[in-house]
């Protein structure tokens, strides 16, 4: 069929666009990084001038094309620095998680052919452990002051950050690029086998920000807080959104305890502050002892990574008047693709019950439920299966066409588990490897774990599924007790009993002093079922 040609300018949205966006016109406003001993600053405007600098330093080490320039770094300056020069010089920013183990590390590297490394000084001993295995890098460069020698000893060339940048011209002449084209990657973090890439490309990156910026309304009046990780799915997109959005970013660099946190947010007053749920939990907890502190400057907080408990959302919104809002996606959707909020004119219970859901798909993004054979369930609210996703900020595949199973139709299979109702609402009841079918019936252990959370001598709860001779699967819940709190299986059992269906509750505990974590923040359930099968844990058995 013919169609009618539009009169619009063909105009490539690109990472240099947002760079020249937030650098010029939004030069005043600044990135905050948080030190040793306070705080130290630059302007977008002088922010874009080192951005150049770099460039021409990378260029200078042979950086050409779309090679990999890797990142092993904190949430700063140096690192938002990197993550325009790489794109907009038209390599490819390859921001490496640090909470990996050396191997996977290793491989991620190699199978990205990872030319320079920009590292932190106070992660090099980390990265010189690993840089023998990473044949592929040829020159690290350090951020900061100590001493260079851990990094000298896998025969790599190894320049500070200030010296690469010394001297280098404050222009840079940016070339044209296709929007289509790689701007960045980053790997999964690997809990179900060998991490895989996603390759983002300019295009997906500027219609994610745009995305953010919409759904969580930022503008030149807000300092964004990014607490989730630079290394971790593209810190959730708001380095890019507060260049875009002319928003001050405030970074906490190594200092991710709740005491530092929640000086920076009472000295500094961000308006937004991104982070897993974990993070809010420990802020939540320091917060209760520490009740002169303020963080009352925080208009939104999005929240995701793992299910947000609802009473951590209540007590934030009710002690200190600050809207935890829970959003979903995952390093294949860039990361964000849904945000739970409730429609206006809701009602307060219904607003709540929205408020627990995963939301529903930002404009820019599909999504569907099917079962196991890939049938379009209806959008009632009753009918579970797999979330399926696609759009502009989706992959259609990862690097090196890896694990194609996961794609199909132009769908991306997201392997979580839940309903959506007709208002596009998801409520997400797990993920596809770690759901418990008991007797044939599903039990959702995200649910199981947002009630015991909600119990006041819960501090965290994560429930597995483990092998049970009668009914092939029962829950295990893994619980972690308020400091000074003291409570027994059977009393959180019968704090479950009005709440959940009976044959939900556990038969099954143990309490520990922590619930191991993935690299990127969340319950790593694997772990909990291999400690429970190699017998490493305390297990209460209790039935009534």
């Amino acid at each position: 069929m013919e169609c009618m040609d539009s009169t619009m300018q063909d105009f490539p949205l690109t990472i240099t666009a947002i760079l020249r966006h937030g650098s010029g016109w939004h030069a005043d406003r600044k990135v905050i990084t948080a030190t040793d001993d306070g705080y130290r600053e630059v302007r977008y405007g002088a922010l874009g001038e080192r951005v150049a600098q770099l460039a021409h330093g990378l260029r200078g080490l042979g950086i050409t094309g779309d090679e990999r320039v890797a990142t092993f770094m904190w949430n700063n300056q140096e690192h938002l620095e990197a993550y325009f020069a790489a794109p907009c010089m038209g390599a490819v920013l390859h921001t490496l998680n640090i909470r990996l183990p050396a191997d996977q590390l290793a491989y991620i590297a190699e199978q990205a052919e990872d030319r320079v490394v920009v590292t932190d000084m106070s992660l090099a001993p980390l990265l010189a452990g690993v840089l023998p295995q990473m044949p592929t890098v040829h020159t690290v460069i350090a951020v900061g002051s100590g001493d260079l020698e851990p990094l000298c000893g896998a025969g790599k060339t190894v320049i500070r950050y200030d010296d690469l940048l010394s001297d280098q011209p404050t222009v840079y002449d940016w070339p044209d690029l296709d929007e289509r084209s790689a701007a960045a990657m980053c790997y999964t973090s690997g809990t179900t086998g060998r991490p895989k890439g996603v390759v983002y490309s300019h295009r997906s990156a500027y219609l994610q920000s745009m995305g953010i910026c919409v759904g969580f309304a930022i503008s030149d009046d807000d300092r964004i807080l990014p607490i989730v990780p630079m290394f971790h799915a593209n810190a959730w997109g708001n380095p890019y959104a507060a260049l875009m959005a002319g928003a001050d970013l405030l970074m906490p660099d190594r200092f991710m305890h709740a005491d530092r946190l929640v000086e920076m947010i009472d000295t500094h007053r961000p308006t937004i502050a991104a982070a897993v749920p974990t993070i809010w939990n420990d802020v939540l907890k320091y917060l209760n002892s520490h009740p002169a502190r303020d963080i009352s400057s925080l208009r939104v907080v999005p929240c995701g990574g793992s299910a947000v408990p609802l009473a951590m959302m209540r007590e934030f919104q009710d002690k200190h008047g600050v809207e935890i809002r829970q959003a979903w996606g995952m390093t294949e959707t860039s990361p964000l693709a849904s945000i739970a909020r409730p429609p206006a004119g809701v009602g307060e219970e219904e607003h709540w019950a929205l408020r627990n859901t995963a939301g529903r798909p930002m404009c820019g993004v599909e999504a569907r439920i099917v079962d196991d054979d890939a049938n379009v369930l209806p959008n009632d609210g009753k009918a579970v299966g797999e979330v399926e996703v696609r759009g502009p900020w989706v992959t259609g595949s990862y690097y090196l066409n890896v694990d194609a199973s996961k794609f199909h139709d132009g769908w991306l299979r997201t392997g979580d588990v839940g309903t959506m109702d007709p208002r596009g609402f998801i409520t997400l009841t797990d993920r596809a490897k770690d759901v418990i079918k008991s007797g044939g019936e599903w039990i959702s252990s995200v649910e199981l774990e947002n009630h015991l959370m909600a119990h006041p001598d819960v501090f965290e709860a994560a429930v597995v599924a483990v092998p049970d001779e009668r009914w092939q699967e029962r829950p295990l819940a893994a619980v972690v007790v308020e400091e000074n709190a003291d409570v027994t299986a059977d009393e959180l059992r019968n704090f479950l009993g009005d709440k959940v269906a009976r044959w939900w509750l556990p038969e099954r505990w143990t309490f520990v002093h922590e619930i191991p974590k993935t690299s990127v923040g969340k319950f790593d359930k694997k772990l909990i079922r291999s400690r429970y099968a190699d017998e490493a844990y305390d297990v209460v058995e209790c039935q009534h």
